[in-house]
């Protein structure tokens, strides 16, 4: 059984919200940062900041709870950030 993370990533200035979902966050997000691929999402609006991340034991409920997000309004979101990071910091370099 694979493991999973949603998270949300935001840009420097936090106006636009990006959820995901991974079963490696620290490659995932490197992959946000490295903004190699012109097309992307987070290429066109430099989206590399790792302000939310939740676990999960199995990626399936992972995937569920990104779906569930992603249908919640900006200000729940926010809400959600704030809670566990008030300082809206940039939460990858924990992760190293």
């Amino acid at each position: 059984m694979r493991s999973g993370y949603v998270y949300i990533i935001s840009n420097r200035i936090c106006t636009v919200l990006y959820i995901g979902v991974t079963n490696n966050l620290v490659r995932r997000i490197q992959e946000h940062r490295d903004n190699k691929t012109v097309t992307s999402f987070s290429y066109r609006y430099n989206i590399n900041r790792l302000l939310y991340f939740e676990y999960y034991e199995r990626i399936s409920d992972a995937i569920v709870r990104e779906k569930q997000l992603k249908k919640w309004k900006r200000s729940w979101k926010l809400k959600l950030i704030i809670e566990l990071n008030p300082a809206f910091e940039d939460l990858f370099k924990n992760l190293l």
